[in-house]
């Protein structure tokens, strides 16, 4: 029973410091042994992954482009019309990752069209997802790479996501029966849309090939107030043989690095040495 490995998602924590360079060196003084960023595409790769060698981090995670965020876009992957866009932004990200050295990229599904109803489109929107899903297999099979898809929950995040319930992921996954494309569970997401995270947990775990972590409802640390027991829950992914990352995608209160004692309360109580011994 291994202990579980983190991911600091540098596009949440340290948010006190300024630019990835500065937040890599943090997360590495931290006692992370990897990152993830969610959108990388503003600064060129090179200059991330040397940012992350001298960290002594590797990069685990990163989200395909989002599409035009001035029109309210977030992710396209089963947008109508916007099939040749997420192409083009299929093939930067699969040049990030190969430059970062990172192996799974998030594939965004995006949100229901504006003015749209999400029943009438469901059936549209879900064909668009699974041709693209189709292509992006194959491509990302050519580098070795993994696609994952992230429920995104729609009571409080983004009300007009296309995919918010694990259960519709692994549906979609299933229709389209690629070994290289698998779940992202965030587990802020899957306690808001469906609850039930033990039974869900060993359901789903054998398809999950990247797991997140936030307290619900405030997205804080994991032992800020809130629903749910971390210690439980990393305690049921370890019994349940999980062997990825644990990705840190919440909200620091304050200090990032003050905030991060339930991580190395868990170091600690796992016999990891910590930062600085």
């Amino acid at each position: 029973m291994a202990p579980l490995r983190f991911s600091a998602n540098l596009s949440w924590l340290f948010p006190e410091l300024s630019g990835f360079p500065a937040r890599f060196r943090a997360a590495g003084s931290s006692g992370f042994e990897a990152a993830e960023i969610g959108w990388p595409y503003a600064e060129p790769p090179e200059a991330l992954a040397r940012a992350a060698r001298e960290a002594g981090l590797r990069i685990v995670l990163i989200n395909t482009p989002p599409g035009d965020r001035e029109k309210g876009e977030n992710g396209l992957g089963a947008v109508p019309g916007r099939q040749a866009a997420f192409r083009e932004g299929l093939e930067q990200a699969v040049l990030y990752a190969k430059a970062l050295g990172c192996s799974r990229i998030h594939l965004m599904a995006g949100r229901v069209p504006k003015g749209a109803d999400r029943a009438t489109v469901r059936g549209e929107m879900e064909t668009v997802f699974l041709e693209n899903l189709r292509h992006a297999a194959e491509v990302l099979a050519q580098e070795n790479l993994v696609g994952l898809l992230e429920p995104i929950n729609t009571r409080i995040t983004d009300p007009g996501y296309f995919l918010d319930t694990p259960q519709q992921a692994a549906a979609i996954l299933q229709k389209v029966g690629r070994p290289n494309l698998q779940l992202q569970m965030d587990l802020f997401h899957w306690q808001i849309m469906d609850g039930n995270l033990t039974g869900n947990v060993r359901e789903f775990l054998p398809i999950v090939g990247h797991v997140q972590v936030a307290q619900v409802p405030g997205r804080g640390e994991p032992d800020s107030p809130g629903e749910l027991n971390f210690p439980y829950l990393f305690q049921l992914l370890e019994d349940e043989g999980y062997r990825g990352f644990v990705g840190c995608e919440y909200q620091p209160r304050g200090n990032t690095v003050e905030g991060l004692s339930w991580l190395r309360a868990y170091w600690e109580l796992r016999g990891r040495p910590q930062a600085g011994q």
